[in-house]
């Protein structure tokens, strides 16, 4: 991680012990980041004779160059130190000429620093070029939350009630691990998260301008979590332990490294059980052109487990040749028990009321596995070519069982059918293969990348519908039961040119994409074949100045296609008066996004962001209700366009050396319009979030910190969410040279239930849904590091990063 905002201030002592006459010789070098290989800038390069006595020293230039003059022939010892690296110490030996060393490598430090001091502190915000990054290990309350609750935390991110996650205030971008795709991600990530201790984490991206190399998708950005994998020769490790109360249940994670020679592996696993107590729930539906009264409340409680595990493996085959391999698994099992009655009224009595009792239980699993050759050349090792294959593949199954008691039904209306008992079930899933070839090639001043790519992706869905008969028997309902399948093929080529001139860094490119599309829905006899083709350009534009302050500029092209879960027409009726389903025929979203940030890291750490963004063929729910049946059926749709105006400000200031505070804010305002049943709507809305956090660091050992998150309204064609405001308090206590952290959290102490609301609003009706989500909880946890390190494992540079499909439904 580069922190060049501090340096370390040493003295300068003359030896005469080793001086001659007229010393001459010199020592010059270059200082890189193992894992990127970008120059550090203002590194602290110390020079100590073979008594350890510290002669020298000098900071590294902007390109992480330096050059120490006036040493005499001798043994030496050069120290290079810089917080939130690893001190390397390397020993020299002058004879009767200068030496130019080899690049200096610097390894992320793994351990919390020491110091009391807060310029010791890691920011915990830093802006790149193309991104905002959000350093979990500086984060004290990394050591008792998961991954989902820090990401409360991270400039443009909102997580709402119902635990969904958030970018800018809307769903479609794309989650990755370590810049790649992973099967933990694209079922279920929240489950996932969940169950992912943050200690296992180093930081989390924010790439808001996803440059040319990625693909075309992910409407306002993609979420990069970087997990903690930094591995030496020897073993490095992290274990955590901890234990959620009233609500939640137990969890483990951790990660483990280690190098041996040519070979390194890095890998992370976890799992969790959880658990709630009875909660309660209501919908309400008033129709107005048929007025009636639709009134339901109920209750569920409802337990589940998840895991996760991840490998990744590398061999150097030689400097030049590298070969890698990654492995990803996950499952969940979720069970509920929901309980629901329903009363159906008109202006003038009673037409319908029901007791539903339904048992759910929903399981899922993901793998993905991909391998990778990256070649190297002689003139220059930052020239590269890559060969990468990924092998991905994820199932969902969902099964409700459905018993229909104390059935009321007014006989004189002829629209009221009376409910049988039912069974439901759905397993859609999605597989696709992909083959990748990227190059490198850096020139003076400008890097230049290239590459093309093929995915072939295959969605499908298997639904069933099954009602009792006459004799008590459940049978295939065929008007209810049908196949779905659902293939696309994607064939991408980009081009990426990346350059500084003195204080200005570019970095520009254009992607192309050809998408073929081909679904069969069968049974009904519809069939789907279209291609498009689509050119994606993007530019991202940083000029720093002296003050430690750079702005940014940057905008990009879009494309969102169609994920599973909204492409899939099974129709959920585990509610009989309401319906929701997928839709087949739904075409991909295009957009364009503009934004300008500005960042400023002196003893107060400023950003600040601006940013449009305009929609086409916007995807959201289409909710209408149907005054036949009375029932509200929802569904997805290329509804119309959307715009999006936003303002993002994060500030981290440290009023002592012990404590310090934290500040962030974001505010969007969206327009929406689109048609529903022939009626078009205009929507408009004002989305906020507000995050603010202290924390008060009582020894190098102890410390405890305090934050609040608000959460505002979300907004989406037919309605808005209500909002919320979440709480939490963590003291952290380091013990054996902060190898064992115990940690305890109190989270959402001064409220026991979260209400999270749903309004929805159509041509002829008005909804209100509410869920009871228990939030006051107590978190116990154990972290465990352990090994010693040396030097980091190599890895590919390049390697297949899927960003393309769309899961979510809000603006």
């Amino acid at each position: 991680m580069k922190t060049s905002i501090f340096i370390l201030l040493c003295a300068f002592f003359s030896i005469s012990a080793m001086a001659q006459n007229n010393p001459s010789l010199q020592i010059s070098g270059k200082i890189v980041d193992t894992v990127g290989q970008k120059p550090i800038s203002f590194a602290t390069v110390l020079i100590k004779n073979d008594k350890k006595v510290q002669l020298k020293s000098v900071a590294t230039s902007k390109e992480g160059s330096f050059t120490i003059t006036g040493l005499s022939t001798g043994n030496y010892f050069l120290s290079v130190v810089i917080v939130g690296y690893q001190t390397k110490v390397i020993s020299v030996s002058l004879t009767s000429s200068s030496k130019t060393l080899d690049i200096i490598s610097l390894s992320a430090s793994p351990t919390q620093l020491k110091s009391v001091s807060i310029t010791a502190d890691r920011p915990l915000i830093k802006q790149e070029i193309d991104r905002i990054s959000y350093d979990v290990k500086a984060d004290p309350e990394s050591k008792v939350n998961n991954v989902l609750e820090m990401m409360r935390k991270v400039p443009m991110l909102s997580v709402d009630g119902d635990d969904n996650i958030q970018l800018q205030g809307n769903s479609n971008y794309k989650i990755l691990i370590n810049g790649r795709p992973s099967g933990m991600m694209e079922r279920n990530p929240k489950d996932i998260l969940k169950s992912m201790p943050a200690s296992s984490i180093e930081r989390i991206e924010v790439i808001t301008t996803p440059p040319a190399k990625y693909d075309g998708e992910g409407l306002v950005g993609i979420i990069n979590i970087i997990t903690f994998k930094k591995a030496d020769n020897g073993t490095n490790g992290t274990v955590n332990l901890s234990e959620r109360f009233p609500v939640g249940g137990p969890s483990i994670g951790g990660s483990f490294t280690a190098k041996l020679g040519k070979l390194g592996i890095a890998t992370n696993a976890g799992g969790s059980l959880n658990s709630s107590p009875l909660l309660n729930n209501t919908n309400s539906r008033i129709t107005l052109n048929y007025p009636t009264n639709l009134w339901q409340y109920g209750n569920r409680d409802q337990s589940g487990k998840s895991g996760y595990a991840g490998t990744e493996l590398s061999y150097e085959i030689d400097s030049l040749n590298l070969i890698s391999a990654q492995f990803n698994y996950n499952a969940n099992d979720n069970e509920s028990l929901s309980n629901q009655f329903s009363s159906l009224n008109n202006t003038q009595q009673l037409i319908h009321s029901y007791q539903l009792q339904n048992n759910l239980d929903g399981t899922g699993n993901g793998i993905d596995a991909a391998l990778n050759y990256q070649l190297g050349f002689k003139k220059d090792k930052n020239r590269l070519l890559t060969f990468s294959y990924r092998y991905y593949r994820f199932t969902n199954s969902q099964y409700n069982n459905v018993d229909v008691l104390n059935q009321v039904i007014d006989t004189s209306n002829p629209s009221v059918t009376a409910l049988k008992d039912y069974q439901q079930e759905n397993t859609g899933g999605s597989s696709e293969q992909t083959a990748q070839i990227d190059y490198v090639y850096p020139l003076k001043k400008v890097t230049i990348e290239a590459g093309v790519k093929a995915i072939f992706r295959d969605n499908s869905s298997n639904f069933e519908f099954l009602s009792v008969n006459p004799a008590g028997q459940f049978v295939i309902d065929p008007l209810r039961t049908n196949n779905f399948d659902n293939k696309q093929n994607v064939y991408g080529i980009y081009n990426t040119y990346q350059f500084n001139i003195n204080k200005w860094g570019v970095k520009t490119g254009i992607r192309v994409e050809q998408t073929q599309i081909k679904a069969n829905f069968y049974g009904a006899g519809n069939q789907l074949d279209n291609s498009s083709l689509n050119f994606i350009p993007s530019i991202s534009v940083n000029r720093k100045f002296k003050d430690n302050s750079s702005i940014n500029f940057g905008f990009t092209s879009r494309i969102q296609r169609p994920g599973i879960n909204q492409l899939n027409p099974f129709v959920d009726r585990s509610n009989p008066n309401f319906e929701s389903s997928g839709n087949p025929d739904l075409k991909p979203m295009v957009g364009q996004s503009l934004e300008v940030n500005y960042s400023r890291f002196k003893k107060a750490s400023l950003n600040i962001g601006f940013r449009a963004i305009i929609i086409d063929n916007l995807i959201m729910p289409q909710v209408s209700t149907d005054p036949v049946t009375n029932i509200t059926r929802s569904s997805f749709a290329n509804t119309g366009g959307a715009k999006l105006l936003g303002i993002n400000v994060n500030v981290n200031y440290p009023f002592t050396a012990k404590l310090r505070a934290t500040l962030g804010a974001m505010a969007n305002y969206g327009m929406v319009n689109g048609e529903v049943n022939g009626v078009k709507i205009d929507k408009k809305g004002l989305m906020r979030r507000a995050f603010t956090s202290l924390t008060y660091r009582a020894s190098k050992t102890l410390q405890a910190t305090g934050s609040f998150n608000y959460n505002g309204p979300n907004l989406s064609l037919q309605g808005t969410s209500n909002s919320f405001v979440a709480s939490s308090f963590s003291v952290n206590k380091d013990f054996f040279n902060n190898k064992l952290t115990i940690s305890f959290a109190a989270n959402n102490a001064f409220s026991k239930y979260r209400k999270a609301i749903n309004y929805t609003t159509g041509p002829n009706f008005t909804q209100e849904s509410y869920n009871q989500n228990y939030q006051r909880n107590f978190t116990t946890s154990i972290n465990y590091r352990f090994g010693k390190l040396k030097d980091a494992i190599k890895k590919n540079k390049k390697g297949i990063s899927n960003n393309d499909v769309s899961e979510g439904s809000n603006l």
